[in-house]
């Protein structure tokens, strides 16, 4: 969430929008506030005198039209601004994050003066009279964590499929909202590095896409997105989709997939990931958190005698928080992504067994290339090793799945295996230069056990298996 609040200041046109959306609300409340009290009529001011009546009318004003193009009583018409949506509640919680960690330590520090200007007597006496009252206190904490518990209460939500129960703050209906002005400012920021849409790869892209969500339109949802692909030109292995369906496809992810069935899996895990409400979740999470982090903090800056040891220790709350909540929380949702994604590859008849293969390519590969392994309680992503050994429990289970959804046969070659000889045969070289044996780990699997082409069977993937996924155009 930070990542995304930090793209969202530095991008102009989400400042542009937030201001028109500013302004024409504040004219729309103070139009409203005039019609109630003046009668008289004017034709060169923005708002009727008269009281309006009519429903279409004041919902043209709250909402904003184009110029001229809403009639009021007696002809007149409303010239108002674009049409500006509200902001979503979970912009406004991320714009006003900050503000409230600067309120929180502000209100501390402004306790600790307080109290160490106090004289002794006086300090004798607040603790005197806080333990006489103390049973009194005690019930009025009591009845507010009560009624936090309530409200939370109120908030459950079983998530689709796995039915594992969940708190929902925002509703997917916001994080919706939130991910138009999101995806506009991605399309920005890659602006130039879209490829086109008759270039193969977004082809691919696109083909696979819409054959996950053809074959899956008993998910809950899926029918009501209307998936949108855009494929960046960047060598970072990267996927996303937001919560409205924007794709978000990297070519360094195309080229690091080795057919046509491991890119359907990855596009069903990030595709998972939207249809579940993962961000929505994440984001509650994280909203819940940092307002007991706010009263933590305020206690730390009131505690402590000096501001270094106050800051010490909210550098210390941020990195507990993160470790205890935040991080394993996002490795959960990895998971569940993980297995529901599966399920949707399954249901377009991928071959499901490569899944745990793409993973071993990618732990090799990082392994070649000398990058640091970080451990898994440290990331927000499960580690490669657990995630191979999470799919191959759940590949089982997936290839049922796809027997019972009429697919075609798979090959009697398992990737699995084959990726295992390769490996093995690339053990056998591995004296060689760095170079070559990651060009050798880049070429694993590139006879790939997937269908043959049959584009007039809709239950065959959109695209030849026989065919690599990282094509380039000349």
């Amino acid at each position: 969430m930070s990542v995304l609040c930090l793209r969202l200041c530095r991008n102009r046109g989400f400042w542009s929008h937030l201001t028109r959306t500013l302004q024409i609300h504040s004219q729309s409340i103070r139009c409203l506030e005039e019609t109630k009290f003046q009668t008289s009529f004017s034709k060169n001011s923005f708002c009727s005198k008269t009281p309006i009546r009519d429903h279409k009318v004041l919902s043209a004003i709250s909402h904003g039209v184009p110029p001229g193009s809403v009639q009021g009583p007696f002809g007149l018409r409303f010239h108002t601004s674009s049409h500006n949506r509200a902001l979503p509640a979970p912009l406004i919680w991320m714009l006003l994050k900050p503000l409230q960690k600067i309120t929180a330590i502000i209100l501390g520090r402004s306790i600790r003066k307080w109290w160490v200007a106090l004289p002794d007597n006086r300090r004798q006496l607040l603790r005197e009279w806080a333990w006489h009252r103390r049973w009194q206190l005690s019930a009025v904490t009591g009845a507010t964590l009560v009624i936090i518990v309530l409200l939370l209460l109120t908030h459950l939500d079983d998530t689709p499929v796995t039915g594992r129960t969940r708190l929902l703050v925002f509703s997917k209906e916001n994080f919706t909202k939130l991910a138009e002005v999101t995806s506009e400012a991605y399309m920005q920021e890659f602006e130039q590095l879209l490829i086109p849409a008759k270039d193969p790869r977004h082809q691919v892209v696109e083909r696979v896409v819409q054959h996950l969500s053809q074959r899956n339109k008993d998910f809950p949802g899926i029918a009501d997105v209307s998936w949108t692909v855009h494929v960046v030109q960047s060598p970072e292995i990267n996927a996303f989709v937001l919560p409205n369906g924007k794709v978000f496809m990297f070519t360094g992810m195309l080229e690091a997939v080795a057919d046509i069935h491991q890119l359907t899996i990855i596009l069903g895990h990030e595709m998972a990931h939207a249809l579940l409400g993962h961000s929505a979740e994440q984001a509650s999470l994280s909203h819940i958190l940092d307002l007991l982090s706010i009263l933590l903090l305020t206690a730390i800056w009131a505690v402590c005698p000096r501001d270094s040891l106050a800051l010490l220790g909210q550098w210390a709350q941020g990195r507990l928080t993160e470790l205890i909540f935040n991080r394993p929380y996002s490795r959960k949702l990895e998971a569940e992504a993980d297995q529901v994604g599966l399920q949707l590859a399954a249901k377009a008849c991928a071959d499901v067994r490569s899944g745990p293969v793409f993973w071993q390519q990618m732990e090799i590969q990082d392994q070649l290339r000398g990058d640091p392994t970080v451990p898994e309680w440290l990331s927000t992503h499960p580690s490669h090793r657990n995630r191979v050994s999470q799919l191959e429990r759940l590949i089982p289970q997936a290839l049922e799945l796809r027997e019972s959804c009429v697919c075609p046969a798979l090959p009697a070659a398992d990737p699995r295996l084959i990726f295992s000889k390769r490996v093995q045969a690339l053990l056998e070289t591995s004296k060689e230069p760095k170079g070559e044996g990651l060009q050798k780990v880049m070429s694993l699997h590139q006879e790939p056990a997937g269908l043959s082409a049959a584009p007039n069977n809709p239950n065959m993937l959109p695209v030849e298996a026989s065919k690599r996924v990282n094509v380039t155009v000349e």
